[in-house]
């Protein structure tokens, strides 16, 4: 079975691997592609994301494995995100996630609402107690809502699942992983998504078809 991961970290912010370490122990479970999100803010935009571009590259050009470089826009004023997600896509970020209102975590209120009103804003992270009206703009950006593993984060997995069901809003199950024993197995994932409450045809959904819709989202370049 094909697995994707769309929010892992490592040591460039506070994950625990080099990138090809990371991406390497991925290869070795079954991934199909993966992008690096490292947390990030204006103070380290540019430099994180050509970091992980060039490795990025790299991986391609010798194993021919795609990983898409991205950044996880976290804690950041809400006024700021469609600014911040545009210099990131400007800069070279693939995929921009946005850290959301997780229930365990001082996320400044409005996060939510502005990533799912941000056209540059691809996956909303962990986002809690999300609304129906909110989840229903995702829907009709093409923004995908995470199911996550990550500990604390995952206590607002059964609302997202809820909410989206009710819009038509994407899910996606991502690990969130900071160490190698966060990375996903393609059971595990299976396991995450049935735990937040999806049927059977959602959870094929979501862990191999939605994966290919976001992979097909950002490779359409916006100027």
């Amino acid at each position: 079975m094909a697995l994707y991961d769309f929010h892992m970290h490592t040591f460039f912010s506070d994950g625990e691997l080099l990138p090809t370490e990371l991406i390497r122990r991925c290869i070795d479970k079954g991934y199909s592609a993966l992008a690096i999100t490292d947390h990030a803010s204006a103070s380290n935009i540019p430099t994180l994301l050509d970091q992980l571009r060039r490795d990025a590259e790299l991986v391609m050009e010798h194993w021919g494995f795609q990983v898409l470089p991205g950044v996880e826009l976290t804690h950041v004023p809400p006024a700021s995100i469609a600014k911040l997600a545009r210099q990131a896509k400007d800069a070279g970020a693939q995929v921009v996630v946005v850290h959301g209102e997780t229930l365990v975590e001082p996320v400044p209120p409005g996060t939510n609402q502005a990533s799912v009103e941000c056209p540059d804003v691809d996956i909303l992270a962990h986002p809690g107690l999300l609304t129906l009206e909110q989840a229903k703009l995702a829907e009709r950006n093409g923004l995908f809502l995470e199911i996550t593993s990550r500990g604390g984060h995952c206590l607002g997995n059964g609302n997202t699942a809820l909410v989206a069901r009710e819009t038509g809003a994407l899910l996606l199950v991502n690990s969130d992983t900071h160490a190698p024993r966060d990375i996903h197995t393609e059971a595990f994932a299976r396991v995450v998504a049935q735990g937040a409450g999806l049927s059977d045809i959602e959870v094929e959904q979501t862990l191999h078809v939605n994966p290919l819709k976001l992979i097909a989202r950002v490779g359409q370049v916006r100027a």
